[in-house]
């Protein structure tokens, strides 16, 4: 690999090669000053097209282009459809409209008024899949998250991308929202952007590899770019344990020269003392290698063959208690993974089956898995996601969306390398989609393998529109072909291998080496510890250890021996563990302060009581050490004191003296231990935040712990003798005989159970108050046992229920005036060819008596109303719906069944102040127990004229008191 050049991809068409780059500047809120400004600092002969896509009201004409014409000498024109682009010109997108990029022209669509649109994110995507490397992304002032879903797919594609300052900007929603995606490449005040743009159009696209930057005389050996090369995929292997040889060449060259593109570095060597001076490279770098993109429902007509030919049966084939297991690798922010759980909940309710579902999601990238699990995702993915799903699974919370725990909790999200990590097992689905095509075809088989493996037999896998199974599809037929959609009809035959892959070799003749590394390796470290010891010894305490900012030893200096103790227990190196009780809140005190101050702090002398009883004088102090790969460290150094001299202990005290240091000591003290409290306090909001991330990890561990638990009991009991699993089914069926006699005690019907020859089988207790059972009656023909049933068809309906296997219910007499609900139902004994009946009688003489009385109200001639001793209606006759529909409320929308009474008592004594607050009175004291009963005579103006009743009121006592209410119709009685 002598040099390395970026290849632009071959123009479509004459018109699109003669533009350099596309520049979409996304705007919303407070975006005309941002524009404006941005335009005066473009220059006009970029050979670029500028297109600027704002958020317009499609009721007003808009004025942009007259406005923009005074800050560039760039022709400004607003887009018409099919309009061709040129370069050097600045086209902007017409009210009410949605525009798309096609082949060097621009078309628009109408704008939906009753939807969400996102006009920048439409526009980003659709001018990622035409220009690719060729295309620009900026986003300025703004609310909301518009551009936030286009921008993963321009850097998909390989373009720029620019945000602008969210400090600089009127509105910071779009630029954070954009931010946060972590793919920007630059970040700068809208006046810096314009300078910024045109570094990065008119620098050429080819990366000559060769071609070094001079370089101080410290490197001795120039390296070649092959070791460049191997350099940078090193340091992205120890920074994140990914092996990007395991990638296609060809994407991981240009996913590098793109970064150095972006950083505006022109030799691999040079990129490499980059990556080696700043973390913060190395880490933009590997993002940029994942190609972190991905949406709800990508590609919908795959995921509808999904969802009708794969989830839907899946569903119906599983009962109560089943589980469904999934696996999506590669999921990126999880929007994949969510999307199979919304699926796999609508098929559950559409069914009326509600198996146990369990979705691992897996990610090699820590901060996607997080992301994901956290389930915030901006409101552009109302484009995505339909507005059902959205009401059901998501809830709306500022600017984003918010995944709802029922949908949340389907789902276990995991760091998993598919290329290293051992594969989940026993799944239904495996779902890996646009990750297969990064890599090199031995690790596509590796990973496919991996995949193939952790299906169930007959299970399914769902691919990417561009991956395949190669040389695996012998193994699997297609449900889907053209969606990548398969079933396994053949497990993996050969053990898996669990090799990490071949690996960076690295064996080549040019190491990574800079001159000043070549310095520092001929000085052995022996010598090096020898220098350090005897510096220590000389100049420094007596005795220091070194921690990092869980607490914990890392290192000990000199003679600690004293100031250390091992207690019972478990082992740990945590200060808390191996300092002495007395010295454990000073040195977290000192350590809080010295991390948050980033100075060195000292204690007071201290005493500290030896192993040997003896009393020492020290000072602790804490000094911040630099950070270490991330690591905070501070070194706690113990300073041996001598004792005060007994003389000077024994002259005079001043009392006073002595109260106000005492008390300065205890304020220090007081000072230090809440230090050590808020040192405490934050430790442990750190320690909740990493067990809630590890939580995840570990349940998605505890899943196969009881997948390999399940198997070894299946082994187990294979194990096992005949004679044992004999017994062990006469157990259950024990059991299932002792659980059937206390179900029938504990049900209060009367239970039958017949053969197919009406022979008595079973009855439960209370079956003996209809038939005249003892237990010598089994096995008896249930037609020569008497009962109390006025039921001459019994023994005919049972024989058709026996015979038809139809259920029957009736409601039948008995001779001492009961009344009971019969229902007969048939079944069948399992392996067996025997049949049988169950026949059971509920006793509802209660209910007709209810029927009874109710029927009795209804017989009266005054409206009655029963209350509760809450004073609302719980039932009324028929009376009172006739006064009722008098009032003008025949539906009982005001004088029905849950209404307050005394609002009532308003609407039919209408203005009458005096006969309402004495009504009121009255029907309180009889509810509250005061009086017995209460009556009053009321006039109505109705339309019919005149009426006069009289409303009498009287408690009711019992179980559930309360009060009835009768209004009867006296203006006859008047009149006479």
């Amino acid at each position: 690999m002598s040099s390395v050049e970026v290849v632009a991809p071959s123009p479509s068409s004459e018109r699109s090669s003669s533009v350099s780059h596309v520049v979409a500047i996304g705007a919303s809120a407070g975006g005309l000053e941002a524009l404006e400004k941005l335009f005066d600092g473009l220059s006009c002969d970029s050979g670029a097209t500028f297109v600027v896509i704002q958020h317009l009201s499609p009721d007003h004409k808009s004025m942009m282009a007259n406005l923009l014409s005074r800050h560039t000498r760039m022709p400004v024109v607003m887009v018409e459809q099919d309009m061709p682009i040129e370069p050097d010109r600045v086209y902007l997108i017409p009210p009410g409209s949605i525009m798309h990029m096609g082949d060097g022209i621009l078309s628009l669509t109408p704008k939906n008024p009753r939807t969400l649109t996102l006009p920048i994110d439409v526009f980003f995507k659709s001018m990622a899949a035409h220009y690719g490397p060729r295309s620009v992304g900026v986003v300025l002032s703004g609310t909301g998250s518009d551009g936030t879903r286009g921008a993963a797919s321009i850097n998909d594609a390989g373009g720029f991308l620019i945000a602008q300052d969210p400090d600089n900007a009127k509105f910071d929603g779009m630029p954070r929202s954009v931010i946060a995606t972590g793919l920007v490449d630059a970040i700068l005040p809208v006046e810096q952007i314009g300078s910024r743009l045109i570094a990065h159009i008119t620098n050429q696209p080819i990366v000559k590899a060769a071609v070094a930057l001079e370089e101080p005389a410290v490197r001795v050996l120039a390296l070649t770019p092959e070791a460049a090369m191997n350099g940078i995929l090193r340091l992205l292997l120890q920074v994140g344990g990914i092996d990007f040889q395991e990638y296609k060449t060809g994407t991981v060259m240009r996913r590098i020269e793109r970064r150095m593109n972006v950083r505006q570095v022109t030799s691999l060597e040079a990129y490499l003392d980059m990556l080696n001076d700043d973390r913060n490279e190395v880490l933009a770098l590997r993002r940029e290698l994942l190609i972190p993109v991905t949406s709800f429902f990508r590609d919908t007509e795959a995921f509808d063959i999904l969802g009708r030919q794969i989830i839907e049966p899946m569903v119906a084939r599983k009962q109560a208690g089943d589980s469904i297991r999934v696996w999506a690798a590669a999921v990126s922010t999880g929007e994949e993974a969510y999307s199979i759980a919304m699926m796999f909940l609508e098929a559950f309710d559409q069914l009326k089956r509600w198996p146990s579902l369990k979705i691992f999601a897996t990610d090699v990238e820590q901060q996607n898995i997080e992301t994901a699990g956290a389930g915030t995702y901006p409101e552009s993915i109302a484009a995505e996601v339909s507005p059902q799903q959205l009401e059901r699974f998501f809830i709306k919370k500022g600017n984003n969306f918010v995944v709802k725990n029922e949908l949340r909790q389907c789902i276990v999200f995991a760091r998993h390398n598919l290329l290293t990590d051992p594969p989940f097992t026993r799944m239904d689905l495996v779902v890996c989609r646009n990750a297969l095509i990064y890599f090199r075809s031995q690790a596509q088989e590796r990973a496919l393998k991996r995949l193939q493996y952790a299906l169930l037999p007959g299970a399914y896998l769902f691919l990417g529109s561009s991956e395949s199974l190669a040389e695996m599809q012998k193994d699997f037929t297609p449900v889907s072909a053209k969606h990548k959609i398969w079933q396994m009809i053949r497990p993996l035959s050969l053990p898996l291998d669990m090799a990490k892959g071949t690996g960076y070799g690295y064996s080549g003749s040019t190491p990574l080496m800079t001159g000043q590394s070549n310095r520092s390796n001929r000085i052995k470290s022996s010598a090096v510890d020898q220098g350090f010891a005897a510096l220590l010894k000389a100049f420094g305490p007596p005795a220091a250890i070194l921690v990092n900012s869980r607490h914990e030893l890392v290192h000990s200096y000199g003679d600690v021996h004293k100031f250390l103790q091992l207690r019972e227990g478990h082992a740990s190196l945590e200060l808390n563990r191996i300092l002495p009780d007395s010295l454990v809140p000073i040195a977290v005190a000192l350590l809080f302060k010295a991390g948050r101050e980033g100075a060195s702090v000292s204690s007071d002398r201290l005493k500290m009581m030896t192993r040997e009883g003896e009393v020492e004088h020290l000072r602790m102090s804490a000094w911040p050490v630099e950070e270490f790969e991330g690591e905070r460290l501070t070194l706690l150094a113990f300073e041996q004191l001598h004792a005060p001299n007994p003389a000077e202990l024994a002259t005079t005290i001043d009392v006073d003296s002595e109260t106000a240091e005492r008390m300065e000591v205890l304020e220090r003290e007081l000072t230090a231990t809440r230090e050590s409290l808020q040192a405490t306090v934050e430790e442990l909001e750190t320690s909740n935040e990493e067990l809630q991330s590890t939580n995840e990890e570990l349940m998605s561990s505890n899943e196969e712990l009881q997948s390999s638990n399940e198997e070894l009991q299946s082994v187990n009991e294979e194990l096992n003798t005949v004679n044992a699993e004999y017994q062990e089914k006469i157990d259950i069926l024990n059991r299932l005989n002792a659980d059937l006699d206390n179900m029938a005690q504990a049900v209060a019907a009367g239970a039958v159970f017949v053969d197919d020859n009406l022979l008595l089988t079973r009855f439960s207790p209370d079956a003996t108050h209809i038939f005249k059972l003892r237990e010598t009656d089994l096995g008896r023909p249930l037609d020569d046992l008497a009962h109390t049933l006025i039921y001459p068809d019994l023994i005919a309906d049972l024989t058709r229920t026996l015979k038809e296997g139809t259920r029957v219910e009736k409601e039948i007499r008995g001779i001492a005036g009961l009344h009971y609900f019969v229902r007969m139902l048939p079944y069948s004994v399992p392996s067996s060819p025997s049949k049988g009946a169950v026949i059971t009688f509920m006793d509802v003489t209660a209910l007709h008596e209810v029927s009874r009385l109710q029927n009795i109200i209804d017989s009266l001639p005054a409206g009655v109303v029963v209350l509760n001793n809450h004073g609302i209606i719980t039932s009324v006759n028929s009376a009172w719906h006739g006064i009722a529909a008098s009032h003008g409320d025949p539906e009982l929308g005001y004088f029905g069944l849950g209404i307050d009474y005394l609002s009532v008592c308003e609407r039919l004594l209408g203005s009458s102040d005096t006969l309402l607050a004495n009504a009121e009175r009255g029907v309180r004291d009889v509810l509250s127990g005061a009086e017995s009963h209460f009556s009053v005579e009321y006039p109505a103006d109705l339309s019919s004229g005149q009426r006069w009743f009289l409303m009498h009121v009287s408690t009711v006592a019992g179980e559930q008191p309360g009060a009835v209410v009768s209004h009867l119709d006296i203006t006859d009685w008047r009149k006479t």
